[in-house]
């Protein structure tokens, strides 16, 4: 397998080569005709074909099928609607999120007696499971010289880090580490409502353990057939938290790789990437899954204007980039504090409203500091990476003054799932002048007519046009082509549909150079597999596991540039390599979680090497493939020293699998 991967790294480089070559300036004659427009219109509008794909878009027309997929409110999606249904928090806003499965400052409320248990036995059961793995870490801190309590909790199975706690607890730990070795075994066998029950049954103590200790294996089959509500409330019993990342990653997995409105699903991975958080900021944990469905998703074919404002109110942005906190310096906020003229007043923090009452001032220098200073980082950011670019001629002294425009822009309770809110209290008062416009004192208007100002600008509709370009033409898109796409953004007000149409209908969009010259991402490549061999994924899990490996984490970029879209930021041996084995793995049927069966793709009958090879590089590369790909291929089925998995008897018959893996690993399917 190591020499197997060794090869299949060589094709990579041989791709990114071809990759690199083909960048830059496209030509305007030699345009794609026929067959080859189609499989262009997919690899680019799409997150790739899949099987009867392309005979779809013949039979329909292209261009028909070009504007279908940008009206998607047209096309029926409810095949993956019933894949996304089992996902509960995908309907869920962020204050219901943290309500079913709470965080630690929850918990941590609930264990001082200032929010009550809840009612319901199933968030009850979470609970009670959560605040006994809280208590757990904080015994373990503190019993562990002030370690992190992370790394306390997870390094004390294996470095007897139980032994600092008091004797009662760890006879309670024995006992129930115990019990949930037993209760694995014994639940295997049990109807799913019996081994809810049996759940239920078991102290806190023994969900806990219970929950930690299963492996996935013996968790996939306990889970299995259980109802979507019981499902989420096992797995919530260990990291609450992780349910609802776990479902917004899967259902990303599975809407671009199952939803018949592609460009939709491209057009929201490109605009969140653009427009990037980070889901592993605190609060945005529970944010994310509003942000993407409630301010990316309706927004991506829209007028720019309204994008941007949704995401500058959307809580997700406001607490990544902390404009929540941030404060004009002659607000009554910065004079008088947060509680203002009442702060004299008896203070107290009502927790079944969620909120404070006569709020106190802080209580030290940097408390203070934190809260009523004017912080820069989204004004910066909504310049330089969301609408002018660094390029766009604004300078310090307008990032400066935007940001006091938008001073007051906050969040009510933001790790409680609040939502966004206009403070007066905490604006900049005064006029303020950005890129040469002066803004008079208007409280929350102020900020939304420096975003429509913004959005406006000549450098806006060229910064968007290019990028839009990278993503659909290549790395270095034709400046005609950029020129046009800004000239549509300008005259149609930033008219999103209206831009696309104007580069899908350009020439430099069809040149015959830019076929198949755009390396995929990490989530192009997994995604296009899975599309291409009709996979069936019942868990998606692996799947993201596997984008980590790659280097490209869902929702993990922590900078707000946003992932690569270039050939050259995925150009590195590491993830490369792990490229390989995922498409060996897919294409062998290894992956968990995904059910791939490469023999019913090819006619019957079929057992010879050269015909299973030629069969399947039609199917899931429409015949285009090099000769130089296709013999180096051949030559690798006939050496059993290389495909040793594949063939323990060199009369063996080949294995179609396998097979689909080195096509998978091909330098032509690492492009679109």
């Amino acid at each position: 397998m190591q020499r197997m991967s060794k090869f299949f790294l060589a094709l990579v480089f041989i791709a990114i080569s071809c990759s690199l070559l083909a960048g830059g300036k496209l030509p305007d004659s030699n345009t794609l005709q026929g067959r080859q427009r189609a499989i262009h219109a997919l690899n680019r509008l799409t997150f790739g074909p899949r099987p009867g794909d392309l005979q779809k878009v013949e039979s329909t027309g292209l261009d028909r099928w070009i504007e279908l997929q940008l009206h998607p409110e047209k096309i029926d999606n409810t095949a993956l609607d019933a894949r996304l249904a089992p996902f509960r928090t995908l309907k869920m806003d962020s204050r219901e999120m943290v309500e079913n499965f709470p965080p630690n400052q929850v918990l941590k409320a609930v264990s001082e007696g200032k929010l009550s248990m809840p009612s319901d036995p199933d968030k009850r059961a979470i609970y009670e499971a959560a605040m006994e793995r809280y208590r757990m870490r904080q015994e373990l801190k503190a019993a562990n010289d002030n370690q992190s309590a992370d790394k306390a909790t997870d390094a004390a199975d294996n470095q007897g880090r139980f032994a600092n706690l008091s004797p009662e607890k760890k006879a309670q730990l024995r006992e129930a580490r115990a019990n949930a070795d037993d209760k694995a075994e014994e639940m295997l066998a049990m109807s799913p409502e019996e081994r809810y029950s049996e759940l239920m049954k078991m102290s806190p103590m023994e969900r806990e353990v219970f929950a930690r200790r299963l492996d996935p294996a013996d968790r996939d089959a306990i889970l299995n057939d259980l109802t979507p509500k019981q499902r989420e409330t096992v797995m919530a019993m260990n990291r609450p938290e992780a349910v609802v990342t776990n479902e917004l990653m899967q259902s990303k997995i599975l809407r671009a790789t199952y939803s018949d409105r592609q460009l939709e699903e491209v057009m929201t991975d490109f605009w969140f990437n653009h427009f990037n958080v980070f889901i592993n900021k605190g609060a945005d944990r529970y944010l994310i899954t509003s942000y993407e469905r409630d301010v990316i998703r309706p927004h991506v074919f829209g007028k720019f204007k309204d994008l941007l404002l949704a995401t500058a109110k959307s809580p997700a942005m406001l607490f990544y980039l902390d404009n929540f906190q941030s404060v004009g310096p002659d607000s009554d906020f910065a004079k008088n504090g947060p509680g203002g003229q009442r702060r004299k007043q008896a203070a107290r923090f009502n927790w079944r409203r969620g909120k404070w009452v006569n709020p106190p001032r802080p209580q030290n220098a940097k408390q203070q500091n934190r809260r009523n200073g004017l912080n820069e980082n989204y004004a910066r950011e909504v310049m330089e990476l969301h609408t002018l670019g660094v390029d766009g001629g604004y300078t310090q002294k307008d990032v400066t003054e935007l940001a006091k425009v938008l001073t007051g822009w906050t969040i009510k309770e933001p790790r409680r799932g609040g939502g966004y809110e206009f403070n007066d209290r905490m604006h900049q008062p005064g006029k303020k002048l950005v890129l040469g416009k002066e803004f008079k004192d208007d409280g929350e208007r102020e900020g939304e007519k420096a975003l429509e100002m913004l959005a406006r600008q000549p450098s806006t509709a060229r910064f968007i046009s290019t990028k839009l370009a990278m993503r659909f033409v290549s790395d270095d898109p034709p400046k005609p082509l950029i020129d046009r796409m800004a000239q549509t953004f300008t005259k149609s007000d930033g008219d999103i549909r209206e831009v696309l149409r104007t580069m899908f209908q350009s020439p430099e969009f069809w040149a015959l150079a830019s076929y198949r010259a755009k390396v995929k991402t990490p989530l192009e490549f997994v995604v296009s597999a899975l599309r291409a061999t009709n996979a069936d994924v019942t868990n998606a899990v692996p799947i993201a596991q596997a984008l980590n490996r790659m280097g490209m984490p869902l929702y993990g970029m922590q900078p707000p540039t946003g992932y690569s879209m270039k050939a050259e930021a995925w150009v590195n041996s590491a993830a490369l390599l792990n490229r390989m084995n995922t498409a060996l793995a897919l294409g062998a049927g290894k992956m968990q979680g995904v059910n791939v069966n490469v023999q019913a793709t090819l006619p019957p009958n079929i057992t010879d090497g050269d015909q299973i090879l030629d069969s399947l590089e039609k199917s899931l590369l429409a015949g285009d493939v090099s000769s130089q790909t296709h013999e180096t291929i051949r030559k690798q089925l006939a050496d059993p020293k290389i495909t040793e998995r594949a063939y323990d008897d060199p009369a063996r018959a080949p294995n179609p699998g396998v097979i689909a893996g080195l096509i998978l690993g091909s330098p032509e399917f690492q492009r679109r």
